[in-house]
């Protein structure tokens, strides 16, 4: 079946099988930042966004991508730098696999939540598992940067 999206800001144009995952499509696309993990639906890992709206592409038939909007961490180098700095000062990036799928939901509840309180940004990302870290230091980077573009956005 052909099917027709956006991926990170440019028009993309595909023959795929109708049982192929969307996962797989965006690797093959050269979009690396989508790992595969658990392979459940339970792990983050494969968290990109349709939409502005996160999903995880391990569940997702490419076929639903089908005139939508998808991004992945290739899309949004710039900010994911900018968020990876306050990450890494907190020592939130350990071993740095879950990274990607992590990033790509702090991004969606930015969009969603606004001023989030600690416990909806822990709920929030409460689908990412991370093996490296207690989860405290990727809280304390949230709250720093979410206080970063706060006082941006004043400035502007």
């Amino acid at each position: 079946m052909k099917i027709k999206f956006s991926l990170n800001g440019k028009m993309v144009q595909e023959e795929i099988a109708p049982d192929l995952l969307l996962l797989d499509l965006l690797r093959q696309k050269g979009c690396y930042s989508v790992k595969r993990g658990c392979e459940t639906a339970n792990c983050g890992l494969c968290t990109v966004l349709m939409n502005k709206k996160p999903v995880l592409s391990c569940s997702v038939l490419a076929a639903r991508a089908d005139g939508q909007q998808i991004v992945t961490l290739e899309g949004m180098q710039e900010e994911a730098k900018e968020f990876g700095g306050f990450l890494a000062d907190e020592g939130g990036e350990q071993c740095g696999f879950c990274n990607p799928g992590f990033i790509m939901n702090v991004f969606a509840m930015m969009e969603e939540l606004q001023d989030p309180t600690e416990e909806e940004i822990l709920e929030y990302l409460s689908g990412n598992l991370c093996r490296c870290s207690g989860f405290m230091s990727q809280t304390r980077s949230i709250l720093k940067y979410l206080e970063y573009k706060k006082e941006q956005n004043k400035e502007a």
